[in-house]
């Protein structure tokens, strides 16, 4: 099973690997785990669109790729029926949602006065980050996200019908883009190199070049994507900075960078692929939901580094808005795959947008309107642990439904999981042993054969060539006459 949504978790067919997925027609240049690595299988890809979000109406407009990081974040392209009637302040106001930080906005201000949609790109570069990846499993990976990446937003309601799945090397390769980074490498210092990719690259005592490279190529990939702004994680921060510094210096221009907040793994603190107990993979069944639900960190009344309220927050409840939104006749999302129900309990007051189910013996559900209202419901222990897992394991599982049922509908993509991921457990087959063909020995030769006395007395072998019986011998013998 793959370890999480390692959205963009090499994702290209080369050393630098990537997946995007692009709306509309070719651009210039040319999205992870997810970096999406795990196409991270997390719920990363929906907490990032719906940090972006922010709000029902809230929505991107007009992102042109998609690229996964399994970390946090996720551009996705929309058709927004009301923008034609927003400011540009407006548009800008619901790009930005929710976000934590904001680098050079003016220039996505500027673009939407202008009446364009600005363009998004958000990117890794997987296996340069300390080998994460072997190269041979890149190009069964990229097909397995192309899978994932269309149930999920199939799931959500996402229009794909213009989305385009593009490999990193479609320039990477290129003579342009390599004699750039060669003139980046001549103006970049191993210290700026070291320090941009401080929080992302994994921090070994002997740390590999290619760890040094990678804050310069994911830079590059802002020209060659003919991007407006780049989208990532606040952990992404250094390299947005080292980009907005080294890119001009090149001659390009500088792009915005936007940030979301990161999401705490549920054993508290960073999401981790090697604590598969740390996250949510889209394939996982409603048992080893609820199982990791029930491993979770969830200090009663601790609402610090706690994963199963940040989860809340990011995902379940930003969903809820949408789907009651989409109930009111908002056209922002199709009609999703599986249950579309919005997380609240029958019965529901009006303006809930999250209910933790209980039976009536145990005081009946709860209903909130806000998060400010839950946290600070579970802040006064007045909301327990079990109770907020029990119903974030539900929420979560609904989610998760029409993803796995469009998985084990699929034998193509069933083959392709397994040769993208293939279980590190798993013992080699054991070749076939080949049938004993028997040939017979060269005369005089082989176990039957005997030694017998030349007429010389020296040792000879006889063949083991088969002897009459003794009765057959004696029947061929002539009778001897008495004398």
């Amino acid at each position: 099973m793959p370890p999480h949504l390692d959205i963009g978790h090499q994702i290209s067919d080369t050393v630098i690997q990537r997946v995007k997925v692009r709306e509309g027609g070719e651009s210039s240049g040319y999205d992870r785990s997810s970096r999406w690595g795990s196409v991270t299988h997390r719920l990363d890809a929906i907490v990032a669109y719906l940090r972006v979000s922010g709000s029902p109406k809230a929505h991107l407009e007009g992102v042109r790729q998609l690229s996964v990081y399994p970390g946090s974040l996720l551009c996705l392209p929309w058709t927004s029926h009301t923008a034609d009637k927003q400011s540009a302040d407006e548009k800008f106001e619901m790009i930005t949602r929710g976000l934590q930080e904001v680098l050079g906005g003016d220039s996505i201000k500027a673009i939407l006065a202008e009446g364009r949609s600005p363009k998004c790109y958000w990117d890794v570069h997987a296996f340069l980050d300390n080998l994460k990846a072997p190269l041979e499993l890149v190009a069964h990976r990229t097909e397995y996200y192309r899978y994932l990446l269309l149930a999920v937003f199939g799931s959500l309601g996402i229009p794909t019908s213009k989305l385009r799945i593009v490999k990193g090397s479609s320039y990477q390769l290129t003579k342009e883009y390599n004699l750039d980074n060669y003139k980046l490498c001549a103006i970049v210092s191993e210290h700026d190199a070291k320090k941009a990719g401080a929080e992302v690259v994994k921090q070994v005592e002997s740390p590999l070049l290619s760890g040094l490279l990678y804050p310069g190529l994911q830079a590059l990939d802002e020209q060659y994507l003919d991007c407006d702004f780049q989208f990532g994680g606040v952990d992404q921060r250094k390299i947005f900075t080292f980009a907005e510094l080294y890119l001009p210096r090149l001659g390009y221009r500088k792009r915005a960078h936007l940030m979301n907040a990161m999401v705490p793994g549920l054993a508290g603190g960073k999401m981790s692929s090697s604590d598969p107990n740390s996250k949510i993979d889209f394939l996982d069944s409603p048992e080893v939901v609820r199982k990791k639900l029930k491993l979770a960190f969830c200090e009663e009344g601790n609402i610090e580094g706690n994963g199963v309220l940040s989860f809340v927050e990011a995902v379940l409840i930003p969903i809820s808005q949408l789907r009651i939104a989409r109930g009111q006749g908002d056209k922002l999302l199709e009609q999703g795959t599986g249950d579309q129900k919005p997380f609240i309990a029958e019965g529901a007051p009006e303006g809930t947008v999250f209910s933790i189910e209980r039976d009536e013996k145990f005081g009946g559900s709860t209903h909130y309107a806000s998060f400010a209202d839950l946290k600070a419901d579970f802040a006064s222990k007045a909301l327990h642990p079990k109770d907020l897992k029990t119903s974030v394991a539900a929420a979560i599982n609904n989610l998760l439904e029409p993803i796995r049922t469009a998985f084990e509908a699929d034998e193509e993509w069933k083959k392709i999981e397994k040769l993208a991921y293939p279980d590190p457990n798993a013992k080699p087959d054991k070749k076939k042993k080949k049938d004993k063909v028997y040939h017979p020995p060269p005369p005089g030769k082989g176990k039957n054969a005997k030694q017998v006395e030349a007429t010389d007395g020296s040792a000879v072998t006889d063949s083991a060539v088969p002897q009459p019986a003794a009765a057959e011998v004696a029947s061929q013998q002539e009778p001897v006459e008495a004398s």
